[in-house]
């Protein structure tokens, strides 16, 4: 990584460049950039750098798009766009896109099979100023296609009303709370955000602990989705263990626990501890002041390292975009600086994939979330994920409902492995 921003790339370029959104969870609403941050209309602007982001990643990327444009002398645009991935394949192909789409590190499988990005050009050595595992998301087919900026992983929130301490295992955690459930102060011990449908994301740091997994990987690490292993001994003794959290079992997990209601349980005080992600920190921050503690989530007595799925969010460059020299050097140059990440890190308080900034970070709840990405593995960015969330969700409420595990872990691999054609 370079340590200062470059200087303005040469004055006689003028191609143009449109805005993309960044995807990820949960920062608050940000202000209009020059076009609606509830904007979907899927259109380059007029500007000559146009940026497309998630539209609550809006307001800080443009602070930095800003400096870009006047050091350049050009226009830039950061649009706040709905449905960013989608949207931005649709555009790209039509050649109404942006140059710079904003998002998120499992989106480049797909992007890649669609041919809207292009690798980006940056040396091995600018590459050692990143967390290894940010790199490692943010490359696909042994190309980087994405910058990354920011890392996020679910960790483990805990009341301290009900849960002080930290705890080594999951088991722990519930034996901590099981007081305050028994004396119907609380109405859980633990939440662990499931609903009607599953939630495979949130499941998988228990799933991983017991000895399960989704895709395998080859001899370079990649990801294989010809290695499915839901229907192992391992990940079927996983599901069992899963299953005795489940109404069949001790009631902790439950399928009445869903998006729409997680967070409240936790921040009302109906429940001592909830596994969730960085997005959530606004909210209990303001329910509970300091009376609450962050940590990796914890796994299985005798069991692993509960991994969960990290995700990093990076700025990629669009194949079709009109600007493409400008583009690139946005995003390889300008943004590929200390200066810059420093920035982004002070704007967005998201947890930083520099490696350069998280030394001078002394948030503990930062540091603490960085601590969880350390214990995860990237998300899955080949395209075949888009078929493995649903029907493993519906396993797991399945499961946790009392269906029975080595039957549906069996018959939810058959599933996927018709889908992404491995049967």
């Amino acid at each position: 990584m370079r340590k200062t921003a470059p200087a303005a790339v040469l004055a006689g370029l003028s191609l143009l460049l449109a805005g993309c959104t960044a995807s990820g969870g949960g920062t608050a609403p940000t202000a209009d950039a020059g076009a609606s941050p509830d904007s979907t209309a899927a259109a380059r602007g007029g500007e000559d750098l146009v940026i497309w982001a998630e539209p609550t990643r809006v307001d800080y990327i443009q602070k930095l798009a800003d400096a870009f444009a006047e050091e350049n002398g050009i226009t830039v645009g950061v649009q706040g766009i709905v449905d960013t991935r989608q949207s931005f394949i649709t555009a790209n192909s039509a050649g109404n896109g942006p140059d710079v789409v904003a998002g998120a590190h499992d989106w480049i499988g797909q992007l890649v099979q669609n041919g809207a990005i292009d690798p980006l050009q940056i040396s091995a050595s600018d590459l050692q100023g990143y967390l290894p595992v940010a790199v490692q998301a943010a490359t696909y087919d042994s190309q980087l296609y994405a910058l990354p900026w920011a890392v996020e992983s679910v960790a483990l929130y805990c009341n301290t009303a009900y849960a002080p301490g930290t705890y080594a295992t999951i088991e722990d955690v519930i034996a901590a709370a099981q007081p305050a459930v028994d004396a119907g102060t609380i109405e859980v011990p633990m939440i662990l955000q499931q609903g009607e449908l599953g939630d495979a994301y949130h499941m998988q740091p228990l799933f991983t602990s017991a000895g399960g997994y989704v895709f395998g990987r080859d001899a370079d690490g990649n990801y294989d989705p010809s290695d499915l292993g839901l229907d192992t001994p391992e990940s079927i003794a996983a599901a069992q263990k899963i299953a005795a959290l489940g109404s069949a079992g001790d009631d902790t997990i439950r399928t009445s626990i869903s998006s729409d209601n997680y967070l409240s349980l936790f921040t009302e005080g109906k429940a001592a501890c909830m596994v969730s992600g960085p997005w959530s920190l606004p909210d209990v921050k303001e329910a509970l002041g300091d009376a609450y503690t962050i940590q990796p989530v914890p796994g299985f007595a005798g069991g692993a390292t509960a991994q969960p799925f990290m995700g990093a969010q990076g700025f990629m460059v669009a194949s079709e975009g009109k600007n493409k020299s400008f583009a690139q050097e946005f995003v390889t140059n300008y943004l590929n600086s200390d200066d810059a990440m420093q920035q982004l890190y002070d704007l967005s308080g998201q947890p930083p994939a520099s490696s350069a900034v998280l030394a001078g970070v002394t948030d503990e709840d930062v540091l603490n979330f960085e601590s969880a990405v350390t214990n995860a593995a990237p998300m899955p960015a080949i395209p075949a994920m888009a078929e493995v969330f649903a029907p493993l969700g519906l396993a797991w409420a399945a499961i946790i409902s009392g269906e029975d595990p080595a039957a549906t872990m069996d018959s939810t691999k058959k599933t996927i492995a018709t889908a992404i054609g491995d049967n």
